[in-house]
């Protein structure tokens, strides 16, 4: 579970609390961080960048439409991801986007008591097709829902952020500070991409399109969390819950000083069931706004 702003709706009024989850965190001291930032590195320099821009057609393939697809360098870094993280961690599992494709039950580690490696190789598949730098590689670890750990690399941009709980946020080797919002500027927020999304989505993001909110498609998830944790984008507004896509990015924010919520008024659960639209923003009083709005809808 995301530690995140928790919101009690009574009448009209959405009060919000900080929530932390409590669990006994696994003694990490063994495992060499710089170890797994060195394995996704490699796994992008042997299997995604030798591909970018040199993608074949039968390198693309639909998988639930045409705005759904994976490549071959999806498939292929995440087995890379798969073996050296494992290794890494001995009795550790991996639930990768293309993995529980294939195979549904790979979620079911996310509720087991194994740390789990959450691994979306090619986050922003889209843009990586297209020929567009804006992709990511995305990897968390995780025990029993808490999110301890996480790394997000952009291998075109050149840029590697990092989080581990209660330790911070870097990009590159600098701290990250989430900041506020400019006071007088509208709060741009990065949403679901209309094609991802369905009528009932649609309406409640459509509370976004207000006075003082400027609300644009997203690219990347995992970017797009990276730059809340810059101070570049004020706030997303996301209505699917896959843990591969939000599970870095939100460790990421929070650890860079920012907020999340759900429409429910519960921390965002990386093993799903969340109510939906959820927001992650700069801080607690633009997180409270874009909730404010999204329950609006309901």
């Amino acid at each position: 579970m995301i530690e995140a702003l928790k919101t009690h709706t009574a009448g009209d009024t959405t009060e919000l609390t900080d929530v932390v989850t409590l669990s006994t965190t696994p003694d990490l001291s063994g495992l060499d961080l710089a170890a797994v930032e060195a394995a996704i590195r490699q796994a992008a320099a042997d299997e995604i960048m030798p591909r970018f821009r040199q993608l074949a057609a039968e390198d693309i393939v639909e998988k639930n439409g045409p705005h759904d697809l994976v490549t071959i360098a999806d498939r292929r870094a995440e087995e890379h991801l798969t073996a050296a993280l494992t290794a890494l961690l001995p009795g550790s599992l991996v639930v990768g986007e293309e993995a529980v494709h294939a195979d549904p039950t790979v979620l079911d580690a996310l509720h087991g008591d194994a740390l789990v490696w959450i691994v979306d190789p090619v986050d922003g598949t889209r843009q990586f097709v297209h020929g567009d730098p804006g992709f990511a590689t995305l990897v968390a670890l995780a025990h029993r829902g808490e999110v301890l750990a996480s790394w997000t690399y952009a291998p075109a941009l050149d840029q590697m952020a990092t989080a581990r709980r209660g330790a911070g946020a870097r990009l590159n080797g600098t701290p990250l500070t989430t900041g506020h919002p400019a006071p007088d500027a509208p709060l741009e927020v990065a949403t679901s991409h209309p094609d991802f999304t369905n009528d009932d989505q649609k309406r409640a993001l459509a509370t976004l399109n207000t006075p003082g909110v400027a609300p644009r498609p997203c690219g990347s998830a995992g970017l797009e969390y990276l730059h809340i944790a810059q101070g570049r984008l004020d706030a997303t507004a996301f209505s699917w819950e896959n843990s591969w896509d939000h599970a870095a990015g939100l460790l990421l924010v929070h650890e860079a000083g920012g907020a999340s919520g759900t429409v429910a008024g519960e921390p965002f659960r990386i093993e799903g069931g969340n109510a939906l639209p959820f927001t992650a923003a700069r801080d607690a009083a633009t997180a409270r706004r874009i909730l404010g709005l999204l329950a609006a809808a309901n």
